[in-house]
């Protein structure tokens, strides 16, 4: 079994990006959180399904008959099937790839090229984990696997990587303001299309604009805002924000996004 196993990206701006995959014990700790979360919100439907049978029980089998338990039992198992699948596609989908078991073991789901996913990936992850949970199937494909991937990862072209805190340099600081505006834009933007190559570039500018003149540092800023903002679809920046402090919550966000 191999740990810490990496894997980098390749800007076209020549800058690497290495990401360290989650591991199998850090996949694992998430899932035995998120099964903790998920049973009480099963045990919570359970509770409430079963009140609402004994207060209408007798009055659907007056109606349709004792063939109505089953249809019941049925329509229970249907609902929690689709809260089993629901929790991870939500949470994945909502949260950039995080449930509440991967923000406590600090790994994050990705696409292969570095992207964030999105509801199409969360989706299918979540569709094929009774099959990778099957006999154990994904666990051992995560550890025989070079770039540790389950069934789910293989169909939605998917990988789990540590995530990363934001790093603040001396050249490198981050506004109040951007601090606040990271969690507007999640709410406004479609921050999914951003690649590694994207956030580099930022990442980049960040750190080297304190040695530029004022006159560069305002045209290329203001050239980076414009970019990112064509690739998130985001149509105007937010009144009184300036291109700085737009890049710097931009880089906040695809760090790690805060809810």
């Amino acid at each position: 079994m191999r740990f810490f196993n990496r894997i980098t990206f390749q800007t076209p701006e020549s800058v690497e990006l290495e990401f360290t995959l989650a591991g199998i014990g850090n996949r694992a700790w998430a899932l035995i959180i998120d099964y903790h979360v998920l049973a009480v919100i099963l045990v919570g439907f359970v509770v409430a399904w079963s009140i609402v049978l004994n207060q209408l029980g007798d009055f659907w089998v007056d109606i349709f008959g004792t063939a109505v338990t089953l249809w019941l039992i049925a329509i229970a198992f249907l609902a929690s099937f689709i809260i089993y699948v629901g929790y991870f596609v939500i949470f994945e989908t909502l949260w950039f790839g995080q449930t509440p078991g991967k923000r406590v073991a600090k790994i994050r789901v990705v696409r292969d090229d570095g992207r964030l996913i999105g509801l199409q990936q969360a989706t299918l992850r979540a569709l094929l984990r009774p099959f990778d949970e099957t006999l154990f199937i994904g666990a051992f494909l995560i550890m025989l696997s070079r770039r540790e991937k389950r069934l789910g990862d293989l169909a939605a072209g998917t990988i789990v990587i540590q995530a990363q805190t934001p790093t603040v340099s001396a050249t490198l600081i981050i506004s109040e303001q951007a601090k606040g505006l990271h969690e507007q834009l999640i709410e406004i933007a479609d921050l999914s299309q951003l690649m590694p190559d994207d956030f580099a570039v930022i990442r980049e500018y960040l750190q080297r604009r304190g040695a530029m003149s004022l006159k560069a540092r305002a045209s290329l800023s203001l050239k980076l805002a414009e970019q990112v903002k064509a690739i998130i679809n985001l149509e105007n920046l937010p009144e009184a924000v300036t291109p700085d402090v737009f890049l710097e919550a931009i880089y906040l966000v695809y760090q790690q996004p805060e809810f």
